[in-house]
């Protein structure tokens, strides 16, 4: 038996797609970029290198836990228990006019953790920049120091300043040679024993 058809309800008129709209690409939702670009160890683990943003400050505070007596001593040039809230946040909020800092991010872990971290403070009357290098101990002799400070001074060179500068415990024996084969130099500062303070003129 035939099934009755039912004409009380019009029958919409249904208009195929354009040949434009069916053979169209699908669009496709674009993702943020990761920001800073991946670089390697010398034993081939990544890491991310870009500049420091203030929603560092609980892995810049959880860095500063994995640190030695001994690592905090050579980054700060003296003592210290732990990082305050007021200094972590100023840490990583900088002044770009005044301030440059690259920081070394392990995104193989979660949340993402900071290795490393290296910094300017620009001095405009002398058109020189301070600089502090620091990477965590199991992370050292990977070349990440070198990259670092390479970065550091390619952006100086970038701001046009005449000079980097910094002060290095001589204990640090490390970082001397590294910033040694940079081409900096030492000048060792009498009012303070232990520590030397080397530069490099750009």
């Amino acid at each position: 038996m035939t099934p009755a058809i039912d004409y009380s309800t019009p029958r919409r008129n249904l208009v195929p797609p354009r040949s434009t709209e069916r053979f169209a690409r699908p669009r496709l939702l674009e993702l943020p970029r990761p920001k800073g670009e991946l670089v390697h160890t010398h034993d081939g683990r990544e890491l991310r290198l870009r500049g420091i943003e203030p929603g560092d400050v609980a892995a810049l505070k959880r860095q500063f836990c994995r640190l030695s007596p001994e690592d905090i001593r050579r980054r700060f040039l003296h003592a210290m228990c732990e990082l305050p809230e007021p200094m972590a946040q100023r840490l990583c909020r900088i002044d770009p006019e005044h301030e440059t800092a690259f920081v070394l991010m392990d995104e193989t872990v979660q949340p993402a953790e900071l290795r490393g971290v290296g910094r300017i403070y620009v001095d405009d009357v002398a058109n020189s920049a301070e600089f502090s290098v620091l990477v965590e101990h199991d992370w050292a002799r990977q070349g990440l120091g070198a990259m670092l400070m390479q970065r550091l001074v390619d952006d100086c060179r970038h701001r046009g300043l005449s000079e980097i500068w910094g002060y290095v415990l001589l204990e640090n024996r490390p970082m001397l040679e590294l910033c040694r084969d940079l081409g900096f130099v030492r000048r060792l500062i009498p009012e303070e024993p232990g520590v030397t303070q080397i530069s490099l003129q750009l």
